[in-house]
Parts: structure tokens; C-alpha cells; sequence
């Protein structure tokens, strides 16, 4: 079972609370470039933010979903998330950084630190994710938080933000 909670150096990654709906909505949930990647649309208002957050906590019910908010540890500050989506014996994970902190380590210590738990679990054996192939940022990520890049997905995932066809993504997976 995953932990409600787990702490890296710099980091506490821990379940959403609908208090950190204002600070997700102005870090990084309604700018462009940080969403340019990812599925889903900026956010316009902070009701799209507490819905969304809504969605995060009652995931965590269904044993199948496990998103964490990324806090840094000396301010508190809400940086961004995490999510582990689970099935059988593997784990699909999606993050996601405030703009601003890019570049400094946050995510691939995120990533690290939830790959890990995940294959320390009995019965899990691959954590894998998935980046855009213009996404060099978020490959890099993934590497440096010990994945292999396992090759091309075709056509695989849409981007809303750039596109509505499907787009090439880099696979990457961790394996025990």
C-alpha cells in the first residue's frame, strides 16, 4: 500500500487538500507553458482548480489513483503533483512543477521518490511514464530518476494545447 505521505530531502508529497486549490491555481495550474504538454487545459478560475483537487482526493478511495501534492519542505510551498496510476503489477506516473522551479530537481526527486515506493511494493515490477517527443525537459526527468527510455509510442496521447491528433511520446519505465 502506498503511503498517504512520503519525504525526500527537499520534499513532502502528500495527499491534496481543497486549501491547495489557490496556490495550485496560481503556481502552475492556469499558465500556458507549464500545461503545453500535458492533457488537460489551463485552468481559467480557481473553480476549475477546487474541482480538479476534488477529483485528487476522492481518488484516493478507489486504490487505483494516488496523487500527491509536491511541497517543498522548508516553505510549505505547494510546487506541484504527482500521480501513480496503478494497474496490477505496474504504475503509470504524471507530474507536473510551477514553472519557476524548473530546472532545479524537484520533479526528478518527486519521481525518484515515488518509483521507489511503488517497486518496493509485492507484486509491483514497472513504473512507466510518458513525455511528448519535443518534451526534452520531462525525458530528462525521467532519466535522471533512473528510468530507460524504451522507445517511441506512435500516435499515442493528444495534447490539447498544442493539437487535437494524437501525438509521438517517449516512453521511459523503471523495472525490478
Amino acid at each position: 500500500m502506498l503511503l498517504d505521505s512520503i519525504k525526500t530531502d527537499r520534499l513532502h508529497l502528500r495527499r491534496p487538500q481543497i486549501e491547495d486549490a489557490g496556490e495550485i491555481f496560481r503556481r502552475y495550474a492556469q499558465d500556458p507553458e507549464v500545461t503545453r504538454y500535458l492533457t488537460w487545459r489551463p485552468h481559467r478560475t480557481q473553480d476549475e482548480t477546487v474541482r480538479f483537487i476534488r477529483g485528487c482526493m476522492d481518488a484516493w478511495g478507489g486504490n487505483v489513483r494516488y496523487p500527491w501534492v509536491v511541497e517543498k519542505n522548508d516553505d510549505k510551498s505547494v510546487i506541484g503533483m504527482i500521480e501513480a496510476g496503478m494497474s496490477f503489477s505496474k504504475a503509470h506516473i504524471g507530474y507536473v512543477i510551477a514553472r519557476d522551479l524548473w530546472g532545479k530537481g524537484y520533479a526528478t526527486e518527486a519521481l525518484r521518490a515515488v518509483a521507489d515506493r511503488i517497486l518496493d511494493m509485492p507484486g509491483m515490477f514497472r513504473v512507466w511514464g510518458v513525455c511528448d517527443v519535443e518534451n526534452t525537459a520531462s525525458a530528462r526527468v525521467m532519466q535522471k530518476a533512473g528510468m530507460e527510455k524504451e522507445g517511441i509510442l506512435k500516435r499515442f496521447l493528444i495534447h490539447p494545447n498544442i493539437g487535437l491528433e494524437p501525438r509521438d511520446v517517449f516512453c521511459y519505465a523503471k523495472v525490478r
